[in-house]
């Protein structure tokens, strides 16, 4: 193989990976679509430019509903945040960051806040009515 042939290869490999990706993009779109993220104003739009994403679902059983599209779909990924109140996405780089060298004690309280979580309601808290 001389150099023309391998670079015209690479070329090739290289615009089949382009197409791969338009219809992995066309996947995902799909995807959210079905579950309705498409009409929420609250889901960023340039999910598409994320590298991967991450979809926050809020309890097992809609991720044993959901689930089989990870395997379908590339760069998608699924957590439970027993804390959201609906699906919510994320960048995936966002969340390693996030829980980068914390325990899963740390980890299970970022989820009451944060990816999903419902903040704490400052105006009636249980602990008030103790005193």
């Amino acid at each position: 193989m001389n150099v023309s042939d391998k670079e015209a290869l690479e070329d090739a490999l290289k615009n089949i990976d382009k197409k791969i990706d338009r219809f992995n993009d066309q996947k995902i779109k799909a995807f959210f679509e079905s579950l309705g993220l498409d009409q929420r104003h609250d889901i960023a739009s340039d999910y598409l430019n994320w590298e991967n994403i991450l979809i926050v679902v809020p309890s097992r059983s809609i991720l044993d509903q959901v689930k089989k599209y990870k395997y379908v779909i590339a760069r998608i990924y699924f957590i439970v945040n027993p804390n959201a109140e609906q699906i919510h996405i994320y960048d995936f780089k966002d969340w390693k960051n996030s829980t980068r060298n914390k325990t899963q004690f740390q980890i299970r309280e970022l989820l009451r806040t944060n990816f999903g979580g419902v903040p704490k309601n400052a105006e009636d808290p249980d602990w008030i009515k103790l005193i």
